[in-house]
């Protein structure tokens, strides 16, 4: 949100019609009609609006949507109506201009866009606005895609100005992209966008590392650089007897892709051997793609040899967001794998663009019917609108998938899936009645469990039953967002005629006592600590809760109450806890250094002293602190921010910490648990609690249990294990919670 302060000087004006002046520059061979117009309109109404904003940087605010509108066309290729939506992003949710004033002077295409653009008013009593404003943008993607797109520009450049933020709101925003936004740009085809918003998310959540990796990738640039050119140079001149246009690039792989197999894999940067991918690029018709595409490929082989095993055809079966290239690894000189990916100058542009470059294609080898299926998914989930927001992101981003399972009905259809789907979520791809009906299913003849994962080639056979209805077990069988949301609206349709018959045994209970039904059930719903009335209700009805059991309770001025006893008890109760607890407190929570919280540190990730962390108050276990980079933060920031607290340690602590490290390295024979027990203990006066060992084939894998102090005694302790004869690879320890 801009903050409001004196109007822009005319100085940063002349800035601003800069800026957009590059901008209508950049966009010119696309303008029709009243579109130079419209898009004049747009900056002035924009400019006039933010006239007294500005970013957390000190700079004008316009600036931020001038560069939107940039990103739009420039990285994204949408054309003029989205520049103009892009230019008029904010300023219905942050300045007093309104809806109305936006359909008279641009009409009603640019009226819906710029609604989905905008947060929500009004949701003061909802649980999680946040969930709330995603499912609204993302409920856009069936009706106009490029809300979304939009969104992802202007997500993009949030990220790359992120830096005049405060820490805690970069991570939030880390963690809120990593959870939707990333997932979300890969499935749209924005492999660009998607590199760019994980590299950032790095340098929020581990700057350190971030930092190590870029100077590591920078140091070996030369050689890379001689390396390539020496491996390009005989296929070179092969491609220029062929006549055909080409190009290539040799492309470095993004900093988080290289630091996800160094975690993957459990190797150091030295051992990552396709550090960066060859692309060769040919210009030919799209009659004759494929037939040249595997012609390079077969002359890249003739000069180095294939690994069979990571040949990926993408262009026979494209993938489910219409990625199209011919994917292969060779051994180049000196034995260093070399990844190559062939393609065509339409299918780079598809790569680079996404979705927004099929309707360029449109009409040529069937472009937009990559993402019919997947949009038919979505409208699947808005149709069931009972559930609420958390579970429609969740089940979104299901359909977010980025490895997926090809597979087949009984006529040869193939059907694409994601890596991990059963047998039953292949039931609901084909038609929600045919999965809430499904009996028995088949996979290549033969009867197989309901959650039985599938795999490439599968063919699958679906059974159904009229007779048939889900059950709650459905719901851990299945992993797509369709599947879920079709078992969740089913099983709650069985719950609702429950829940009708629980209210009415209680109606007549509580008339009988005589007391009013209103006013005592949510007190009633409290007691027996259920979430929501209907879950009371169907629980009366499955005699979970027995009416019986209400005598307990006594009546004042038709209410019911607890006993006086009971209150006066709870209360001794509450009062000698709050003495046992108090103690002092390792973390400061939203900044107040008086206020005590209960609080635990969480398991999941297991913070030191040092680490930067936040609160989370859970549901059923209190107060949680977590680190910033928790592998759960993204969920958590995304579904559950409203439950998210500032957190900081305490200056001074002599608390302990439990770490755990896992240690990975070659057998020397020369006694490397000696080695480390005298590095650890002897040397750094550190308090080991466990240590293990295995070696298997010359290799050995161990994990060390110790205390420490902080961050700082942890680090000196990973260093020093990593000078170590033997050890390759020292890792911190996180665990499921």
């Amino acid at each position: 949100m801009p903050h409001t302060t004196e109007s822009i000087t005319k100085d940063e004006i002349d800035v601003c019609h800069e800026a957009y002046d590059i901008l209508i520059k950049n966009l010119a061979s696309k303008l029709k009609g009243d579109d130079k117009e419209m898009l004049d309109a747009a900056y002035r109404m924009a400019l006039d609006a933010h006239k007294f904003q500005r970013r957390k940087s000190g700079e004008p605010y316009i600036l931020h949507p001038i560069a939107v509108a940039r990103i739009c066309h420039e990285e994204i290729g949408l054309g003029p109506t989205a520049v103009i939506c892009a230019l008029l992003h904010d300023v219905v949710e942050d300045t007093p201009i309104e809806l109305d004033e936006i359909f008279e002077k641009f009409g009603p295409k640019i009226t819906r866009i710029v609604d989905g653009l905008t947060k929500l008013d009004g949701l003061y009593n909802v649980g999680n606005t946040n969930a709330e404003n995603l499912k609204k943008v993302l409920s856009t993607l069936v009706e106009d895609v490029r809300v979304v797109l939009i969104k992802m520009a202007d997500r993009i450049h949030n990220l790359r100005t992120i830096g005049a933020m405060p820490v805690h709101k970069q991570i939030k925003i880390a963690a809120e992209t990593e959870f939707i936004y990333a997932p979300l740009a890969h499935r749209l085809g924005l492999y660009k966008i998607k590199s760019e918003f994980e590299d950032i998310i790095l340098k929020i959540t581990d700057p350190e590392v971030y930092l190590e990796l870029e100077e590591k990738i920078k140091t070996s640039e030369k050689e890379r650089q001689k390396f390539i050119k020496s491996f390009l140079s005989p296929i070179k001149n092969k491609l220029d007897e062929l006549n055909i246009p080409f190009r290539t690039i040799g492309r470095v792989k993004a900093i988080s892709s290289i630091y996800q197999k160094i975690q993957n894999k459990n190797v150091p940067f030295e051992r990552v051997y396709d550090l960066f991918a060859i692309r060769i690029i040919i210009d030919v018709p799209v009659e004759e793609e494929k037939r040249a595409c595997w012609h390079i490929y077969s002359l890249i082989t003739d000069f180095y040899k294939p690994i069979p095993e990571r040949l990926k055809d993408w262009i026979t079966s494209p993938k489910g967001n219409g990625y199209e290239s011919l994917h292969t690894t060779i051994i180049g000189p000196k034995g260093r794998f070399v990844e190559i990916q062939i393609r065509t100058e339409r299918m780079d542009d598809i790569a680079e663009r996404g979705f927004a470059a099929h309707w360029k294609y449109k009409g040529k080898k069937n472009q937009n019917s990559v993402y019919d299926g997947w949009l038919d998914n979505i409208r699947t989930l808005l149709d069931n609108q009972e559930g609420d927001a958390i579970d429609f992101l969740n089940d979104f981003k299901t359909n977010l998938f980025k490895k997926e399972v090809y597979v087949f009905t009984p006529n040869g259809e193939m059907r694409i899936l994601p890596l991990g789907a059963t047998a039953l979520d292949f039931a609901f791809d084909i038609h929600s009645d045919i999965g809430i009906k499904a009996s028995s299913i088949k996979v290549n003849g033969k009867l197989v469990p309901m959650g039985y994962k599938l795999v490439n080639g599968d063919q699958v056979t679906v059974n159904t039953s009229k007779n048939q209805k889900p059950n709650k077990d459905w719901i851990n069988i299945v992993v797509t967002g369709k599947a879920r949301s079709k078992i969740r609206q089913s099983l709650n349709s069985a719950k609702k005629i429950q829940a009708d018959l629980g209210k009415e045994i209680l109606v007549r209970k509580l008339k009988n006592l005589k007391v009013d039904f209103e006013e005592n059930m949510d007190f009633l719903v409290n007691q027996y600590g259920f979430r929501t009335r209907m879950e009371f209700y169907a629980a009366v009805a499955d005699e979970h809760v027995k009416t019986s059991d209400f005598k307990k309770f006594v009546i004042e001025n038709s209410k019911l109450c607890l006993p006086k006893e009971d209150i006066v008890e709870k209360e001794e109760v509450k009062k000698t806890s709050k003495k046992a607890k108090k103690k002092v407190q390792l973390v400061v929570i939203n900044g107040e250094e008086n206020q005590q919280y209960e609080y635990q540190l969480s398991r999941c990730c297991n913070p030191v002293k040092g680490d930067e962390i936040f609160a989370f108050v859970s549901s059923t276990q209190g107060m949680k602190i977590h680190r910033k980079n928790c592998k759960n933060a993204s969920n958590l920031f995304t579904n559950y921010g409203y439950r998210i607290l500032k957190a900081e340690w305490q200056g001074m602590t002599r608390s302990k910490f439990i770490v755990q490290l896992e240690i990975e390295g070659l057998d020397t024979g020369i006694g490397v648990i000696q080695n480390i027990t005298n590095e650890i203990s002897g040397k750094l006066g550190i308090n080991m609690k466990s240590l293990s060992i295995a070696e298997k084939e010359g290799i050995f894998e161990g994990s060390i249990g110790m205390e420490v102090n902080n961050l700082e005694q942890l680090n000196k302790v990973i260093k020093k294990l990593k000078t170590i004869e033997g050890i390759n690879s020292v890792n911190r320890i996180t665990n499921s919670e």
